[in-house]
């Protein structure tokens, strides 16, 4: 047991700290995961890990929200966009999508350990992710409007989409498997096809 090794400038101690935590969260669970086996995959004393991070709390807060916040930035740049409404789906999809591929043991706790969070957290949550689904079904239903998209109830289409593209668990999964950029062009097809009036 030493210090915690960066080799890289750009990625600091504290942020080793929240990834191995991710990994381990993702593995085990935030309820059975210990700070203990936390520092021994950072490979520290668990003494250490306190110069850097509070409690295991705060890495599962930092985790949800460092994602959640990523998803209302795109939503934000989305919405502010000049793009069609199947463009900005597609887009929103997309980056899903790629969070599940490039970053899946942040985006995996996020989204099934977040009910663990602390109030006001955990409301904090709670809303971000219910305005979150609002804002993409309001995108829908402004294309069912504007008549390029079938008439589909938004909110379950929302859920659907969301919950096909958290499916990649089983692709990361799998010992023989498509390439990641494979699976993107598969899934959007599938989705945006589902949507587009004919």
């Amino acid at each position: 047991m030493g210090r915690i090794k960066t080799t890289n400038k750009e990625i600091s101690r504290k942020d080793i700290i929240i990834e191995k935590a991710a990994s381990l969260f993702k593995e085990k669970g935030f309820k059975a995961a210990s700070m203990r086996e936390i520092a021994d995959v950072v490979g520290v004393e668990a003494a250490s890990l306190y110069n850097h991070i509070k409690s295991k709390n705060e890495l599962l807060n930092i985790i949800c929200f460092d994602v959640a916040n990523r998803y209302t930035h795109k939503m934000e740049e989305v919405e502010a966009s000049e793009l069609s409404v199947l463009a900005k789906i597609e887009s929103l999809l997309r980056f899903h999508i790629d969070g599940m591929i490039h970053h899946f043991e942040q985006v995996y706790v996020s989204d099934r350990e977040w009910k663990h969070l602390d109030n006001p957290y955990l409301s904090n949550m709670q809303n971000q992710r219910r305005t979150y689904r609002k804002r993409f079904a309001a995108i829908i239903e402004q294309g069912i409007k504007q008549k390029e998209i079938k008439k589909i109830d938004a909110s379950t289409t929302v859920l659907i989409m969301l919950h096909a593209i958290g499916g990649i668990e089983s692709w990361h999964r799998s010992t023989q498997k498509i390439s990641g950029k494979e699976l993107e062009e598969n899934m959007i097809t599938f989705l945006m096809d589902g949507l587009r009036k004919i």
